[in-house]
């Protein structure tokens, strides 16, 4: 069992909610990147915007709850159950109750607390 992880192209930080309108006004009209407000509906993310980063894209996630931010990556691997077994063989579990995901998706940390998605590749 060897998955091949590869980073993916989503990038979300996780802002506090005060916190919020000034980082969107820092993206937006400080570094003139394009930032657009998507709608969404997650019980634990009030309001998200699109920010085109490169080839990557950044998701800035307004969060009630937090007070402070954090960034959380993607990772993606060909088969998501053989890569969920081969973490956890590695001593890696899944932590999917952080924040609600699609099925065939998991939420892993590295020891440093990062928040990592892992999905299968096909998904978009």
């Amino acid at each position: 069992m060897n998955p091949k992880f590869e980073a993916g192209i989503n990038i979300a930080i996780k802002i506090p909610k005060h916190k919020y309108e000034q980082t969107i006004a820092f993206y937006r009209d400080i570094l003139k990147l394009k930032v657009e407000e998507k709608p969404i509906d997650n019980p634990t993310v009030s309001r998200t915007h699109e920010v085109t980063f490169g080839n990557n894209i950044l998701w800035l996630d307004c969060v009630d709850n937090y007070t402070h931010s954090e960034t959380w990556l993607q990772l993606t691997v060909p088969d998501i159950e053989e890569a969920t077994l081969y973490l956890q063989t590695n001593g890696v579990e899944t932590c999917d109750d952080i924040e609600e995901l699609p099925k065939n998706m998991h939420w892993i940390q590295d020891p440093a607390g990062t928040v990592f998605n892992v999905q299968d590749r096909t998904i978009k």
